[in-house]
This record gives structure tokens, C-alpha cells and sequence, in this order.
């Protein structure tokens, strides 16, 4: 079967135990962006997977700790068959007899990628020469042999001084001296000072003339080192962007596109090389529906990752790839579905797009291999070019929606929110009424690492957090106007809740207090006003609220 696998090679049964897959996985998601799918990792998967680790136990792949996957596919027979790949190399190597071969490009720019790495490796020999520079190691011993010189004549000089004191206090009391006398006396004290202030002068004069040539010398390597770090880092950039340029993605839908058109604000090294894209890239480009995917780390133990452990796709290289690599696995969406699709684009131009984001989506993808499913994500199927998101929303939040078409507008956005040029409001219900009817909640907000998803106020270690309030309609759940001053995660709905703030939690809002309920988070970006990254000119949106 070359490269496909049987179940039995896994130590499977060819027959699958009933309800062991998951039917209709991708029901009710955007068809352009299914797996994000959630491809399921189901048992049966991890079962495969597992029999893959059994075979490692007899015969290790490999020392080094890393991450391999295994995709359940169904065959051109109509037969289950299983792929699998590793990340990155492989004992030194990117191909290996049985596994899936890495995404085509790499050998377009193998030749390059030998010479910078040559390259890279003189330049990081060189600054690691340069770094420990023998004139560092001299300067800093014959500095503390000068400190010492100095401490010990300043020592003298000090007693010398103190004995000088007493001699003028005793010239001074003495009426037997004539004044001439006294005089010559004061006088040479005086000289004895001005010898001492000499001496120090001269000892100074010869530490400067000692330590200043190793200080050249230091600061011209310091200055090297500049250069050749510049100089690394625009060569590793080079090779990313060729690399990145040369790799080509196929997806289920048949389309081809290298990486930089993919994501041409630039992706980390190493995208495109880990196990999850080598199976799904392999899978659309022969044709071969996948059914589900796993992939575990084995070998040493690294960071958070445990040998024998399932993780989903890595946040920074593989999830802003899958909503491509996944695109097109269902050739015939259901209404349902094509509803569930559409999200609306309120403007649109070369550099931006404006949508409403409904509530219950990501704004952008998650960390997890659950959590892929987005407003950019399926955006980006949708539209087949890339976007990026300059700022978010909540998942429960609806609303105003800002996402950038080229690298130049989403840095031009990004700086704006940074400065807190743009202007947003927000609309909600509370779940109890309250005693103001317009305000400002001015309560700092910390971010506790151990407590994930919360924010919580912290006086100590929070950052500062303002938020204008205005009642729009009172009562038992007030309809409220929110005007945030600063742009901290779950701001506005920690200033409603907090006993500190209005008390009473947004409806919907059951993390920060709210009661259960079937309702949707009441939070809506309504309006948004910003300046346009190309034209300059001032752009005003506003988006009806849906509650």
C-alpha cells in the first residue's frame, strides 16, 4: 500500500467496533473550514496511535523527543488506511521508508539553506569568539588592580589628611609661633595636599592609559557583534521567506498556495514541517478523505510536553495553516450549514474588512485543536487570501469586527488600538439593576496565569482599566452603554460584575457571576470608529444590536 498503512500494521482489527467513529463530525460547520474542524480524536484513533508506540518501545525512531501524528484515511478501495508522519527531521533526516514525506519546496531551496546555515554557523562562531574576547577577561582584572591601587592611596591620603587636621588645629592654638611661622607651616600642609591630589591624578592618568586600549578593542567587538547579529537575523528572515515562497500547500478543495501567500505577515521557522500539516497536505493531495487525526509526543520529556501524551495542532505553526489545509472536505453543504457560514461583511476594500461578528464563534483561532473554528479562520477559506485580526472579541460578544488584508494595514491598526485611537461602544444587559446611571469603573485588571480563562482585579500587579457607563433603559435588567477607555481582556464584563465596579454581572455572562441561563452573552460591539490604514481617512461603523 506504500505509504498507507493497515489498521493491522497497528495491531487493529480490520473491523471497527460499533460507534467507535464519530458520524457527522463536521455537522453544522462551516463547510470551507470543517475541522477546524475538530477532526476527533476519537478512541479509535488513539488506539491506532497507541499501537504506533508500542512498535516505538521495540524499536525507538529516535532519541530526541518529538511529535508524531497518524491520520485515519479512507482508501481508493473504500478501506481504512492510516498515514503517519513525524515532525521536523527524523535521526538527522526529512524522509523515512513507510512515513509520509515532508510538503513539498524544501529541495527547491536546499542548496540556499546549506549556504545559510553555513553562514549562520560562521557568524555564530564568530560573535561567540568576539563575545569572549580575551581583552574582556584583561580589562575587568586590571580595572579591579587599579580599584585596589586607588582604594589603598585614598586610605593613606584619608590619614594623611586626618594628621594634617590635627596639625592646623595645633599651629592655629599655638601663640608661641610668630604669625611668619605659623604661616610657612599652613603652607606646607597645603603643598602636602597638592602632592597627594598629584599622585592620585597621576595614578588615574595611568589607569586611563592602560584600560583604554582594551576598551577600543571591546567596543569595536561590541560593534561587530551588532553587525553580525543584523546580519543573522536578515539571513534567517532570507531563508524563512524562501522557504516559506518554495513551500506548497494543497487542500481538499484542490487549491494550491505557498506559505508567504497564505500568511504574508510572516509565520515562525519550521511552519509547514510538523506532522499534522505533512498529513493533511499528503491526504488532499492524493485524494484520500481523512476520517480523524491524533498526534502525540514521544522520546524525552520537553517543557509540557510527556512521551505517550496527546496535544492538539501547535498554536503558532500549525493552526494559522489548517483552516486552508482543511478547506473543501465537504463538497456538498447542507443549507443549514451555508447558514451557519455566512458572516456578514459590513465593508471591504484592498486593505480591511468589517464584519459582525455573531456570538458563540472565536474571533480568531483558539490554542486547542477544539477551538480552530473563527471568524479569520473560515474568512480566510472563504475569501482564499490571507487576514489577520489587529484586535478580538469575546466569543459570547457580537458585534464590530476589524480584519486587516496586508501586513502594512495590520500593523497601521495595531498601532492605533495600542495608542488608544480607536473608538469603540458597547452595548448589554445587566442582570440586576443598579444605582448609577452613568459613571466611570476605574478598577485595575491582572491576568492570574493559574486561573485561565479569568481576569480578576488585582491592585498590585493589575494593569489600569477604565470603562464609561451610561443607562440606557433601566429596570430589573438595565440596557447599559459601555465606553472602555483601555482594552483588557474581559474588561467590560469584570467592571459589571465585580462588587467593586456595578455589581451585577452582564446576562449571559455565567464566568464573572451571572446566573445560569440559556440566553447568549447580552454584550455587543455596536459601534467603532478608527482611522483607515491606506487613506487616512476617518472611518465610522455602526452595527444594530441583536438583543
Amino acid at each position: 500500500m506504500g505509504l498507507l498503512h493497515s489498521l493491522a500494521d497497528f495491531g487493529i482489527s480490520d473491523r471497527l467496533p460499533p460507534n467507535s467513529l464519530v458520524t457527522g463530525w463536521y455537522e453544522g460547520v462551516c463547510p470551507q473550514t470543517q475541522a477546524l474542524l475538530r477532526l476527533p480524536r476519537t478512541a479509535f484513533v488513539e488506539a491506532i496511535a497507541r499501537g504506533l508506540m508500542r512498535q516505538f518501545t521495540e524499536v525507538p525512531p529516535s532519541p530526541e523527543g518529538k511529535m508524531y501524528g497518524v491520520l485515519l484515511v479512507t482508501a481508493p478501495t473504500g478501506e481504512l488506511a492510516v498515514l503517519k508522519a513525524f515532525s521536523g527531521l527524523l535521526g538527522g533526516s526529512s524522509e523515512r521508508t513507510g512515513w509520509v514525506p515532508p510538503i513539498p519546496g524544501r529541495t527547491q531551496v536546499s542548496l540556499s539553506e546549506q549556504l545559510t546555515l553555513r553562514r549562520l554557523e560562521a557568524l555564530k562562531t564568530e560573535i561567540l569568539t568576539l563575545q569572549h574576547l580575551p581583552q574582556r577577561t584583561e580589562l575587568a582584572a586590571l580595572a579591579q588592580r587599579y580599584a585596589e591601587r586607588l582604594q589603598t592611596l585614598s586610605s593613606h591620603h584619608r590619614q594623611r589628611k586626618q594628621a594634617r587636621d590635627r596639625q592646623r588645629q595645633a599651629l592655629t592654638a599655638n601663640a608661641t609661633l610668630s604669625p611668619e611661622a605659623t604661616a610657612l607651616a599652613l603652607a606646607d600642609l597645603v603643598k602636602q595636599s597638592q602632592q597627594e591630589g598629584g599622585e592620585r591624578r597621576r595614578l588615574k592618568r595611568d589607569r586611563e592609559a592602560a584600560l583604554q586600549p582594551l576598551r577600543t578593542a571591546i567596543t569595536q567587538a561590541d560593534a561587530r557583534i551588532r553587525t553580525l547579529k543584523q546580519e543573522r537575523k536578515a539571513l534567517s528572515q532570507e531563508l524563512q521567506a524562501q522557504m516559506h515562497a518554495a513551500y506548497s500547500l494543497t487542500n481538499f478543495a484542490g487549491a494550491t498556495s505557498s506559505l508567504s501567500h497564505l500568511w504574508p505577515t510572516g509565520l515562525p521557522t519550521g511552519t509547514g514541517d510538523c506532522a499534522a500539516p505533512k498529513l493533511l497536505h499528503y491526504a488532499a493531495s492524493h485524494h484520500l478523505p481523512p476520517l480523524a487525526l491524533a498526534e502525540f509526543w514521544w522520546g524525552v520529556d520537553s517543557g509540557d510536553k510527556q512521551a505517550g501524551q496527546f496535544y492538539g495542532p501547535c498554536r503558532d505553526r500549525c493552526q494559522p495553516i489548517m483552516g486552508f489545509l482543511l478547506s473543501g472536505l465537504d463538497s456538498s453543504p447542507t443549507s443549514e450549514q451555508l447558514a451557519d457560514a455566512a458572516i456578514a461583511r459590513l465593508y471591504e476594500d484592498d486593505a480591511l474588512l468589517v464584519v459582525n461578528k455573531p456570538s458563540g464563534l472565536l474571533a480568531v483561532p483558539g490554542r486547542t485543536g477544539d477551538q480552530q473554528d473563527s471568524v479569520l479562520s473560515r474568512l480566510r477559506c472563504q475569501l482564499d487570501r490571507p487576514l489577520t485580526a489587529p484586535h478580538r472579541l469575546d466569543k459570547g460578544t457580537s458585534g464590530l469586527l476589524l480584519l486587516a488584508k496586508t501586513a502594512a494595514a495590520h500593523r497601521h491598526l495595531s498601532e492605533q488600538f495600542a495608542q488608544r485611537q480607536v473608538k469603540k461602544v458597547y452595548e448589554a444587559i445587566l442582570s440586576q439593576p443598579i444605582s448609577q446611571s452613568q459613571g466611570m469603573v476605574d478598577l485595575p485588571l491582572w491576568r492570574d496565569p493559574s486561573d485561565r480563562p479569568k481576569t480578576c482585579v488585582e491592585f498590585q500587579r493589575g494593569k489600569p482599566s477604565l470603562t464609561e457607563f451610561r443607562v440606557l433603559t433601566p429596570g430589573a435588567r438595565p440596557r447599559l452603554c459601555f465606553v472602555p477607555h483601555s482594552g483588557r481582556t474581559h474588561q467590560l464584563r469584570v467592571h459589571a460584575a465585580h462588587p467593586q465596579g456595578l455589581n451585577a454581572p452582564i446576562v449571559g455572562d455565567t464566568l464573572y457571576g451571572a446566573k445560569a441561563q440559556s440566553e447568549r452573552l447580552q454584550l455587543h460591539a455596536r459601534s467603532i470608529k478608527f482611522v483607515h490604514p491606506t487613506t487616512g481617512q476617518p472611518m465610522d461603523f455602526n452595527c444594530p444590536v441583536p438583543f
